[in-house]
């Protein structure tokens, strides 16, 4: 972090834009494999911090995502 505050502002907001692309990226793969191993919704919202609605509307309508295996 201190590297950005380091740079010009501008290289530090695209390399912070490049960065949430990759956590984004990363955020998907991750809920998509506890959806997987049949986490719900709600344990995967709370495991980010934010409720169940906002991870649902988040994650829900993405391919793979909508149902889990039950086991």
């Amino acid at each position: 972090m201190d590297t950005l505050r380091a740079k010009d502002p501008l290289d530090a907001l695209g390399q912070i834009a490049a960065l949430e692309r990759r956590l984004d990226a990363e955020t998907e793969i991750q809920v998509r494999r506890a959806r997987v191993q049949g986490c719900s919704w709600e344990v995967i919202a709370a495991a980010l911090g934010v409720s169940r609605q906002a991870v649902h509307k988040r994650f829900a309508g993405r391919t793979g995502l909508l149902r889990r295996n039950r086991k």
